[in-house]
């Protein structure tokens, strides 16, 4: 047996090993050949995208790649303008700084962030405020990681050189992510389940491996050690998860609309959801999902598709199954 648990205790170290988000990497490899060409550091990036594509496994690949210090921070970490200095002040020359969820910084340490790039140093004030202190800073490469690149002050967004920008993968990407990640393991799998954590993946790498995570953790439990196919529909199972990915809330949301049109905030209020949430984490799955579960009508209600009304009753059929 392999002493790797876990799918995150292996990870990719270079651009060679990464699959998928072709535009990012070729920009990424121009980018680092550059700098080296140039004999500097990597010119700063905003790395733009939903959850779970990647982005900090490339900021990570980037520092590998440039065989510079690597520092990572959440933007949630960072409250004060001392947490900022802190960071700044930590980063080392050519090194590669990473600030993920960047979109949760407060507007005035993105101003003051942008700021001490300008000018490479920080001002710190002191007891003469005639006199603030000065302390350069080394010159390094700041990636900054968001799921919604408009949270950020357009200065900050306009000092970027670099826009990557991520977009979901295709089933035979995530066949491909997963295939690499299960040979670093060293976990034997059968190969015709890969295609079926695809599909349940939603284009997005985490949510594909951390099914296959499930997936070794029923066959562990009953004492195996090839993953199989109905390793991973007992684990779909006990999570709730359907052959599209869609888990309980998705399912119920669909079965809300058997009743025709509906409002997103009487959606909302059935499923105790904030209709922010509804709208902008919900939704947007469900209308790209197998080209598409729902539609918004002129009105801006939801209705079924006729994709969705035949998952809504494969659904059905599969519960009416088990009774």
């Amino acid at each position: 047996m392999t002493d790797n648990y876990e799918v995150n205790d292996v990870a990719p170290s270079s651009l060679k090993h990464l699959v998928g988000q072709r535009g990012v990497i070729a920009q990424v490899e121009i980018a680092i050949e550059a700098a080296f060409q140039d004999g500097r550091k990597m010119d700063h990036a905003l790395l733009v995208g939903p959850p779970g594509l990647g982005k900090s496994a490339v900021a990570r690949v980037i520092a590998a790649e440039m065989a510079t210090d690597f520092q990572e921070v959440l933007g949630t970490s960072l409250q004060t303008l001392a947490d900022v200095n802190a960071v700044l002040l930590a980063a080392t020359q050519n090194s590669v700084l990473h600030v993920d969820e960047c979109h949760e910084l407060k507007k005035d340490l993105q101003t003051s962030l942008y700021l001490a790039m300008d000018q490479r140093r920080i001002i710190l004030p002191t007891g003469n405020r005639r006199c603030p202190q000065s302390i350069p800073l080394h010159d390094f490469t700041l990636l900054l990681s968001t799921t919604d690149e408009y949270c950020l002050l357009q200065p900050l967004r306009q000092r970027m050189r670099l826009l990557l920008r991520f977009d979901f993968y295709s089933p035979d990407e995530l066949v491909k992510v997963l295939l690499h990640r299960i040979k670093a393991l060293g976990w034997e799998v059968y190969e015709t389940l890969l295609p079926e954590i695809a599909k349940r993946g939603r284009g997005t790498p985490r949510l594909a491996l951390r099914l296959l995570q499930s997936a070794r953790r029923v066959c562990r439990a009953a004492g195996e050690t090839t993953i199989t196919t109905q390793h991973l529909e007992k684990a779909c199972t006990l999570e709730g998860i359907d052959s599209l990915g869609l888990g309980a809330v998705e399912q119920k949301y669909l079965a809300i609309l058997a009743g025709g049109p509906t409002r997103v905030n009487v959606i909302a209020s059935i499923l105790a959801l904030p209709t922010r949430t509804v709208s902008e984490v919900i939704e947007p799955f469900l209308i790209r999902c197998n080209s598409g579960l729902i539609v918004k009508d002129e009105q801006g209600r939801r209705n079924l598709t006729a994709n969705g009304r035949e998952h809504l009753s494969s659904l059905r059929q599969h519960a009416d199954s088990f009774k």
